[in-house]
């Protein structure tokens, strides 16, 4: 009764300290994340965030000129000022999203989908609004509104960054970019994002056709765009609907700029094919048919050659082949085109390690991480820290790429187990304790790791008859296989109850 008193409390205090008028709809709401904060947010991830994504487009610097300049427009007619920022992502999967704080892209593959500026200015117009109406913080809060501890002490002062609030790693990006917005937050988008278009010069009713669009391409399956734009913003005959009647009230007219739209992105339009054999040659490649990926990768070229997407591409044809020289070649190519993309400093290091250019390979894996750290990278930089001797350094490396489930990160635990397990048994074998019908002391000792171990001591503290504690120490006679657990009679005892027992592993070995 008392938790559920101090939780109503401390939420009415919240509600008192953090109620303010939202800067698009006005309306009263919860504010716990301030707008320091969402631009601190938006800061740090939106390099990550496009990074993981496909890094940027780069190929026809004037179509991104281009998309920058209608997102402004935008911008300066929305009701609430941040930093906005607009990119292209260099993905054919059609999707658009923004981060808190008014950082917004569009991938290239929704822009070939789009038939007019009316309708990029509908697409942009509507992640404004997911910035400016705070839907990306509102987010967050809700992730805050469930952990207790924040719910308690992150209220102590009403200018708190709140600190527990975890911002940092590719997974708090992901997380940010991937969420998928309520039924109100997307009628707001679209409600408030029609008003910006039509208030920038554009006609809203644009809107109203890309909604019916959307609403038929969701109808017909394809995967593309439901991995894309509809898997955070589904589409809905409803949201036809209420465009329909938000651009019966507004002004008449406006500008469509159909042609000039058709002009400035004409590039993409003429490169649609090279795309479409790069993600096949792609698809393959993963499929493990290199020389169909090496022949669609060519196609791609002979198409665009100035696309560092397809040189790397070829070049991770060649590093499946094991062709390592050539694979720095075309990692080479896709550089000079574009010097700001992880992938191609994370695969020509990989390559140059596989040369034994051991300085220049953890050079590139360094700078992959600058962009993006990802766990083949950092598990890397641990192994050639281990092979420097550099223990503390390898402990560092391999920690961070544990965190990641894939393949290097799995690689990575497991190199961190083996270092650091004989230091700090007790982190990885769970003791726990029990008696047996004499009640004498059982000892289960717990191996939670996915690697057998063994050579297992474990000391025993308590207190005899006369109060006085005694340490004894034990060993485990067997090795415990991953995951298993075993028990230890030790004849201690007999204990009436377990309260005044403690114990912990103070010596193991991963078995090699």
């Amino acid at each position: 009764m008392q938790k559920k008193i101090l939780l109503v409390g401390c939420l009415l205090l919240l509600w008192l300290s953090g109620c303010a008028a939202n800067p698009v709809t006005g309306k009263n709401e919860l504010s716990l994340v301030s707008k320091q904060t969402e631009i601190k947010i938006g800061n740090e991830q939106y390099l990550p965030s496009r990074q993981m994504q496909g890094g940027d487009y780069n190929a026809d610097p004037q179509i991104v000129t281009y998309v920058k300049g209608v997102g402004q427009k935008l911008a300066a007619v929305s009701d609430r000022k941040l930093p906005y920022e607009f990119n292209v992502i260099n993905d054919s999967t059609p999707n658009a999203w923004a981060l808190p704080g008014g950082k917004i892209v569009i991938n290239r593959g929704l822009l070939v989908e789009l038939k007019s500026e009316a309708e990029l200015a509908a697409v942009l117009g509507h992640e404004i609004v997911h910035a400016a109406a705070r839907h990306g913080a509102k987010g967050i809060e809700r992730g805050m509104m469930l952990q207790g501890a924040i719910i308690v002490t992150g209220i102590a002062s009403q200018n708190s960054q709140y600190s527990a609030l975890a911002i940092g790693g590719a997974g708090i990006a992901a997380k940010l970019i991937t969420q998928k917005y309520s039924r109100s937050a997307e009628k707001e988008a679209d409600y408030y994002g029609m008003q910006y278009m039509s208030r920038a010069g554009y006609d809203p009713h644009a809107a109203i056709a890309l909604q019916q669009t959307f609403v038929r391409l969701s109808q017909s399956g394809k995967t593309n765009w439901l991995d894309g734009l509809f898997a955070s913003h589904p589409p809905s005959q409803e949201r036809v609907d209420a465009n329909r009647k938000t651009a019966a009230a507004l002004p008449p007219g406006g500008e469509i700029g159909r042609e000039r739209y058709q002009q400035a992105i004409a590039q993409l339009f003429h490169d649609r094919e090279a795309y479409k054999a790069y993600d096949k040659g792609r698809k393959v490649l993963h499929d493990g048919d290199t020389e169909q990926a090496l022949q669609l990768a060519n196609d791609a070229l002979k198409q665009e050659p100035k696309e560092a997407l397809f040189h790397s591409l070829r070049g991770d044809i060649r590093m499946q082949q094991q062709r390592y020289n050539d694979a720095v070649i075309n990692y080479d190519r896709a550089l000079q085109l574009d010097d700001k993309y992880f992938h191609y400093y994370l695969q020509r290091g990989l390559a140059r390690l596989k040369l034994h250019e051991t300085a220049r390979g953890e050079a590139d894996l360094k700078k992959s991480i600058e962009f993006l750290p990802t766990a083949p990278a950092v598990n890397a930089l641990g192994q050639l820290s281990l092979d420097e001797g550099d223990v503390v350094a390898a402990k560092k490396y391999f920690s961070a790429a544990a965190g990641s489930n894939s393949v290097d990160g799995k690689a990575a635990k497991k190199s961190l187990i083996r270092l650091d397990l004989p230091d700090n048994p007790s982190s990885y074998l769970q003791v726990r304790f029990g008696r047996d019908r004499s009640n004498y002391l059982l000892v289960q000792i717990r191996n939670n790791t996915e690697q057998t171990v063994d050579d297992i001591s474990f000391i025993v503290q308590f207190r005899d008859s006369q109060g006085q504690v005694r340490t004894a120490q034990m060993q485990l006679p067997d090795c415990l296989d991953p995951l298993q657990s075993k028990t230890v009679a030790t004849g201690i005892g007999p204990f009436h109850n377990l309260k005044n027992v403690q114990g912990k592993v103070v010596r193991a070995r991963v078995v090699e």
